[in-house]
C-alpha cells in the first residue's frame, strides 16, 4: 500500500466537506424535490428560506471539493445576498424575480409537440414514456414556483418579513450571521484547488446521491429511450501496431548467412559455393 501526502488545503477542504457533507445530502434532496420530483400542495415561506438555504450549502460544496463552474452553478452566494437583504430592507421583489428564474416552467408546447409525434410514430415507446414524465417534472417545477409566491403574496409586508426572521434563525442566516458567512466564502478554503482525491470524493457523493434521484421507474433500465446495443464492428487488437516503414527482413534477400537462393520458379533452393 502506498499513502499519499495531500497539500495541507485538500486536507482542510475534506474535514470541512466531512463536516458538512450530512446536511449536504438532505439540503441536495430537497433542491431536487422542488425542481419538479415532487408537487408541493403548499410551499410556505419557511421552505423559500430553506431552498435558498440549500443552493448556499450545495455551493458550500462545489467550493470545498474545487468541482468545476461549468457543471452546474447553484447561486450561493446569490441567496445568502437575498436573505440579508430581505430581512434587512424588506426587498421581496428581488426574491420573487430569483424564484422566477429557477423555477420558471420550460416550454411545455415544444415537449408536448414531442410526445405528440412520438405517439403518432409509435416508434419508441420508451420515449414517449420519458418525454411525458418529464412534461411532469416540468409542471411540478411551474406549480411549486406559483405556491410559492402564493405565500409571499398573501402575507402583508411587516408580517412576511417577520416570518422570514423567523425561518432564518432555524437557519443560521441572520443578517450577522450571513455576512460572517459570506466572508467565509472567500477565504483559502473555499479557493479553487483541483485535485485528483477531491474529485473522487465528489464523484463517490454524486453517484451515491444519484442512485436515490433516479429511482423513478421511468429511470429504470428497461425503461430507457435506447436500449444499449451490441457493437458489430470488427476491430483491430488493440495493441497492434505497425511501424513504418515496414521491411520484411525473413526474406532471402535480406536474411541469408548461407548464401542460399531460390530458382527462377521459386520452388527449390540452390546452394552457391
Amino acid at each position: 500500500m502506498t499513502t499519499i501526502s495531500l497539500p495541507t488545503i485538500v486536507q482542510q477542504k475534506l474535514a470541512a466537506f466531512e463536516r458538512l457533507e450530512p446536511e449536504f445530502e438532505q439540503c441536495f434532496q430537497f433542491l431536487q424535490e422542488v425542481h419538479g420530483q415532487k408537487r408541493f400542495s403548499v410551499f410556505p415561506i419557511a421552505y423559500i428560506v430553506r431552498y435558498l438555504h440549500a443552493l448556499w450549502v450545495a455551493e458550500c460544496k462545489t467550493c470545498l471539493l474545487s468541482v468545476s463552474r461549468t457543471v452546474k452553478v447553484y447561486e450561493g452566494r446569490r441567496s445568502l445576498e437575498l436573505l440579508q437583504h430581505w430581512q434587512e430592507d424588506g426587498d421581496t421583489a428581488s426574491v420573487v424575480g430569483f424564484l422566477s428564474h429557477k423555477l420558471d416552467m420550460l416550454p411545455l408546447e415544444a415537449i408536448s409537440r414531442q410526445i405528440q409525434a412520438t405517439q403518432r410514430s409509435r416508434a419508441n415507446s420508451n420515449l414517449t414514456r420519458r418525454l411525458i414524465y418529464g412534461r411532469m417534472v416540468m409542471l411540478n417545477r411551474g406549480i411549486n414556483l406559483f405556491h410559492a409566491l402564493d405565500s409571499v403574496f398573501a402575507l402583508p409586508e411587516e408580517e412576511l418579513q417577520m416570518v422570514v426572521s423567523v425561518a432564518c434563525e432555524q437557519y443560521r442566516h441572520y443578517p450577522s450571521q450571513i455576512t460572517q458567512q459570506l466572508q467565509e466564502m472567500d477565504s483559502p478554503l473555499f479557493a479553487f484547488v483541483p485535485h485528483r482525491v477531491l474529485a473522487e470524493r465528489n464523484m463517490l457523493v454524486m453517484n451515491r446521491l444519484g442512485v436515490s434521484v433516479l429511482s423513478q421507474p421511468e429511470d429504470q433500465p428497461d425503461r430507457r429511450s435506447w436500449r444499449r446495443c451490441t457493437s458489430t464492428a470488427l476491430f483491430p487488437p488493440f495493441a497492434e501496431q505497425v511501424v513504418q516503414p515496414y521491411v520484411d527482413m525473413t526474406s532471402l534477400n535480406h536474411n541469408n548467412i548461407n548464401r542460399d537462393v531460390l530458382n527462377s520458379a521459386g520452388s527449390s533452393l540452390l546452394r552457391t559455393n
